[in-house]
């Protein structure tokens, strides 16, 4: 009898342990915003710091990334509550501070890039993507920030992928 019960404890273990991991884990749309976050805290980054060196379409690259965000808004916003309801799924007690902690981290990454370069070297890798985004239209960036790249994982595993 102990066995039996003993069997079955440890059973239940590891179907808890496999449901804690599948919980914790994005799906694919939740990799897809934490992407999504991360291209738009880049260049956010991207257009401050270079606003005075380059231009996009004409205009600083600042003011093309507040055009770029306002005519993506709904998107972003949309990208945010889906991280949001998912640090609720997982038991975060405070989502929204883990949204700004992510957008802090993934700004702070790329500020640290240009700390480390001239900036006028950090433009000139960089000052493009601004050009680049503001042509895309929302299903262009949807794809981009569905593509997932080994120099760039996703903060958590996606569910089912091995």
């Amino acid at each position: 009898m102990f066995r039996k019960t003993l069997f079955a404890f440890v059973i239940s273990l590891v179907f808890s342990a496999q449901a804690f991991a599948a919980s914790s884990c994005y799906t694919k749309p939740e990799a897809e915003a934490e992407q999504g976050i991360r291209i738009h805290s880049e260049l956010m980054v991207i257009g401050l710091n270079c606003q005075h060196l380059y231009k996009a379409n004409g205009k600083n690259l600042y003011s093309e990334y507040r055009n770029f965000t306002n005519e993506n808004i709904k998107l972003f916003a949309a990208y945010e509550t889906k991280l949001m309801d998912y640090f609720r799924r997982t038991g975060h007690p405070d989502p929204e501070g883990q949204l700004n902690s992510m957008r802090t981290a993934f700004a702070n990454k790329i500020a640290n890039d240009s700390a480390r370069m001239r900036p006028d070297q950090f433009c000139k890798h960089y000052a493009g993507r601004i050009e680049k985004v503001s042509g895309m239209s929302q299903d262009d960036i949807k794809k981009w920030a569905a593509t997932f790249y080994p120099s760039h994982p996703v903060s958590h595993p996606i569910c089912n992928q091995h």
